[in-house]
């Protein structure tokens, strides 16, 4: 970050090493072209950012043979509008128009927008309009909507006599309504959840257990994940959805009959997937619609079956999944986001009920994955990890933190496990010690958007990729730590420990420094637990180990020194009065 808050002096500095002065450009709206030698990366990025500084053209077009470089410089600096291969040379373009950076913000943030993620007055929540993301419920339909008497049945078959109720945010109004039918119909005690720990997707069960349920029935949106504790039932809630409008939107963006096409959709609108079905199955096919499944599997999955986001469905060509289309039920957000980064190889296209349109999904996935590429170098570099508990009640959680903790562990990373419920950029901008966090939540969340953070957030997949020697970047995206676990279809074992002295040395891509990229043998059952001291080289020189304290003596300022025995004793004097915004004897000067 501190790179691209490069003062216009460092231009000057490069333009003595025999780089063009970008604010020499004689016309503000003609491109500027700069040669970028791989051996200064970190010049050309002081380059670039006195060329925001001084408000240049339209765009500045770099070249340089390593891809890799514009990956770590579109982090640092702004987002990488194009990258073309011409001559053996690769080339990419920035935007300086009305994103450009401002001066001093680094990593292409404005001042102003960095300084109100870890702080703000509170005016902009005072002025925020709040806006349902999901259409409420009918009033006049509150039985068919929320499905009372399948969630009247599960209770009385299952004999519950305290029943948690949790509503998302949206639909949190009809509550009391449904809470008190649905005493009146199965004479059993609800409880309704307030406010969830994580995210309104997964079961919360941790609020559940607190007061005595014994069953949870969760409304609205949700992630499907297996849970472990408590039964659960899930009713979506009926969305409205026009299914000849769908079935229309449908003709047009597949105009061919012989199209292979699988059909995915937001749970909310699961229900009139039976409908379209029927419109669509006698045109096309090779129609594939999949179904909503959750809890644990019956069996082994057969060949061509995917089971993934609560979503299973069976391909029967021969080419594969690769051969098929996807058309997405649902609104833009994090589901389809999802789907695309894991069914990265399949072309999109999405129908939105709410606008009644439809559309060939334009995001970059080879971009979104280079900008997930980049994150998983960030912590091959770190030495401190995060480990962020996004989740309680997802099966499998504890399991994959001890995997992450072993990880890191034998790859010479010290880790830290946080519970810090929602994780926000002034939650986490209270560790500055640490150098990465990865999330270990569900399917549907784990994609965190870092870009406001102080430290970038990765998954457990990204840091497998980073840590693990025998895991190699396939293609294949997974969002679901589960599938990481011993037993799991993606899982990889740790190589054997690798003596320092045989290891093969790397080269850090983006500060240019060695590193170590070799896994350390497993902990011994002998040593003590503290790993406090430990041999620094080969002379058994004893080194204490200690990150937080490392960092602590690279700061300027550590806080108040005791001075104890140098500070003359005084009698205890008044201080001052008032609030720390106008104390009774700072008067009324004005400035």
């Amino acid at each position: 970050m501190a790179v691209a808050a490069a003062a216009p002096g460092g231009a000057a500095g490069a333009d003595r090493a025999g780089s063009p002065d970008p604010r020499a450009a004689p016309d503000r709206n003609c491109s500027a072209r700069t040669e970028v030698p791989e051996r200064h990366r970190c010049h050309c990025a002081r380059l670039l950012a006195a060329w925001f500084d001084s408000g240049g053209g339209t765009t500045h077009t770099i070249m340089h043979r390593d891809s890799a470089y514009f990956y770590w410089l579109s982090s640092h600096l702004h987002p990488v509008v194009g990258v073309t291969y011409v001559g053996g040379e690769c080339r990419a373009e920035f935007p300086l128009a009305s994103a450009a950076p401002q001066p001093g913000s680094g990593r292409g943030v404005p001042r102003a927008t960095m300084a109100a993620a870890f702080s703000s007055d509170g005016e902009a929540a005072l002025r925020r309009e709040l806006r349902t993301a999901v259409a409420a419920a009918p009033r006049s339909d509150l039985d068919g909507f929320y499905e009372m008497g399948r969630a009247a049945a599960f209770v009385r078959d299952g004999g519950f006599r305290k029943v948690a109720l949790q509503f998302p945010d949206e639909l949190l109004a009809d509550a009391v309504q449904v809470a008190g039918r649905l005493e009146a119909a199965t004479e059993a005690k609800m409880f309704v959840l307030g406010d969830t720990t994580y995210g309104s997707c997964c079961v919360d069960e941790v609020a559940a257990e607190h007061v005595g349920a014994k069953a949870v029935l969760h409304y609205g949106p949700a992630c499907l994940s297996p849970c472990r504790k408590l039964p659960v039932l899930h009713i979506f809630g009926q969305q409205p959805l026009d299914v000849g409008l769908c079935a229309e939107a449908f003709r047009e963006l597949y105009p061919k009959q012989q199209s292979h096409v699988v059909v995915l959709s937001d749970v909310v609108y699961a229900h009139a997937m039976g409908e379209l079905e029927q419109q669509l199955r006698p045109e096309y096919p090779n129609i594939i619609f999949s179904r909503l499944v959750w809890g644990d599997p019956p069996g082994p999955a057969v060949p061509g079956e995917e089971r993934k986001f609560g979503r299973q469905f069976l391909v029967e060509a021969a080419g594969g999944l690769q051969d098929y289309a996807m058309f997405y039920v649902g609104a833009e957000g994090l589901a389809l986001t999802s789907f695309m980064l894991t069914w990265n190889r399949c072309p999109f296209s999405s129908f939105n009920p709410t606008t009644g349109c439809g559309r060939h999904e334009t995001l970059n996935v080879n971009r979104a994955l280079m900008r997930r590429l980049y994150l998983v170098e960030r912590a091959r570099d770190a030495s401190v990890v995060g480990i962020l508990v996004g989740t309680l009640g997802v099966a499998g959680y504890l399991t994959v933190l001890q995997h992450l903790r072993e990880l890191l562990g034998r790859a010479g990373k010290r880790s830290y496990t946080l519970a810090v419920g929602k994780p926000n950029p002034a939650k986490l901008a209270n560790f500055p010690e640490v150098d990465i966090f990865v999330l270990v939540a569900c399917a549907q969340n784990s994609l965190l958007d870092s870009s406001d953070f102080y430290r970038p957030v990765v998954t457990p997949y990204e840091l497998e990729l980073a840590c693990n020697p025998a895991r190699e970047w396939t293609g294949n995206y997974l969002t679901d730590f589960r599938d990481l676990l011993p037993g799991a279809c993606a899982h990889v074992e740790l190589p054997p420990a690798v003596p320092a002295e045989e290891a093969v040395p790397d080269v850090s891509l983006i500060s240019g420094k060695m590193r170590a990229a070799y896994l350390c043998g497993p902990p011994s059952s002998q040593l003590p637990p503290s790993t406090t001291l430990a041999c620094r080289n080969q002379t058994r020189v004893l080194a204490e180990i200690s990150p937080a304290a490392s960092f602590l003596e690279s700061r300027s300022w550590r806080g108040l020194e005791q001075q104890l025995g140098q500070t003359p004793v005084s009698k205890a004097v008044q201080g001052r009065r008032g609030i720390a915004i106008a104390y009774e004897d700072e008067g009324c000067e004005q400035p």
